[in-house]
């Protein structure tokens, strides 16, 4: 049989106090004595109380429950994101319900349906990228739940939205292949219905066209999972077409590595033969031989970032305050390592 859980009644009790002395004394007023603060917090770990988290929210009409749906947790990034999101949640006393889409829009939709069923105060999300319908979101939007989109976002929806400066990363990667004497540079692209795809690629021309290197549509090959096996399996084929290249770009770090694995099968050494970098900066990068130039994206400030933009909407919301949603760029680094450096 399940035992009574210790509540602030019995602190109370127990040290012949009123219960609204133990509630302030847990939270530090300043109202209440250090003395007294003492006893409760003592009492309280004794005891192990717990704050009835049922009777907070319906006090507050509050579940205190951020909610974040992902792609997947494979890659550092994301799991990054939620480390940055759980940070600055705890801080300000809400939990945080975590969904993994695994790159399904009908899990999305699944998932998102089981955060407004569970009451979430607000959700943060990045997009799965086979997503093109997003009616899902914006119902939950309609229905007034605060949304930040992070990473993979869309313009279709006037929400909050953080993200790496995507254009300019690749930018700095394509300009970094130029300077080590590349001409004939690979893009292995994402997809085009994401911006993040749209805007590496867009990053990948322009520094071809400052740097007066000719576009060869040849060279921009689409990759649109993303994954190790593509990346693999479009360099063999890259290489079968005897297509001439001396370096490749890839819109992730698991597709390059896909692409460099396959290179080095085929007898190309990198970077004599051909230069790699890959985007995101994978935490397994550094460890291949060579290891993996990238553009570092950092998780952790993308998730504090949403975190922070997600409260101070509910906050603003709570006092009937008028919130606009805008976006904030966490800005991206270029890591140079061996497999793009040529010595």
């Amino acid at each position: 049989m399940r035992k009574g859980q210790y509540t602030m009644q019995d602190i109370a009790n127990e040290l012949g106090i009123s219960k609204s002395t133990v509630s302030r004394a847990l939270k530090n007023h300043p109202d209440i004595s250090q003395d007294t603060k003492d006893a409760v917090h003592k009492l309280a770990k004794e005891k192990d109380y717990q704050p009835n988290s049922l009777a907070l929210s319906l006090r507050h009409n509050k579940s205190f429950v951020l909610g974040i749906i992902v792609p997947e947790i494979v890659h550092d990034f994301f799991a990054n994101v939620i480390s940055g999101v759980q940070k600055v949640a705890y801080n300000e006393g809400y939990n945080v319900m975590i969904c993994i889409s695994n790159e399904s829009t009908e899990q999305e939709i699944v998932d998102t349906k089981a955060m407004f069923s569970s009451r979430v105060d607000g959700l943060l999300i990045s997009r799965t990228k086979e997503s093109n319908d997003l009616s899902h979101l914006k119902s939950i939007v309609n229905k007034g739940v605060p949304l930040v989109m992070f990473d993979r976002v869309s313009e279709e929806l006037d929400v909050s939205k953080v993200i790496t400066d995507d254009f300019q990363g690749a930018y700095m990667a394509t300009e970094h292949l130029i300077k080590q004497g590349c001409k004939n540079i690979i893009h292995l692209s994402g997809p085009d219905n994401l911006a993040i795809g749209k805007n590496r690629k867009n990053g990948y021309l322009a520094a071809l066209k400052d740097y007066e290197i000719e576009v060869d549509e040849n060279l921009i090959i689409s990759c649109p999972k993303g994954d190790l096996e593509e990346g693999k399996s479009t360099m063999f084929d890259i290489i079968e077409k005897k297509i001439e290249f001396d370096a490749v770009f890839a819109n992730n770090d698991v597709t390059a590595i896909g692409a460099m694995n396959a290179a080095k099968e085929k007898g190309l050494s990198v970077p004599q033969d051909v230069s790699v970098i890959g985007f995101g900066d994978w935490r397994l990068s550094q460890l291949l031989d060579p290891p993996l130039s990238s553009i570092e994206q950092s998780g952790i400030d993308i998730g504090i970032t949403a975190a922070n933009l997600l409260l101070e909407q509910i906050r603003a919301e709570e006092k009937d305050e008028e919130f606009k949603p805008r976006t904030e760029v966490v800005e991206s680094h270029l890591i140079k390592r061996g497999s793009s450096i040529h010595v």
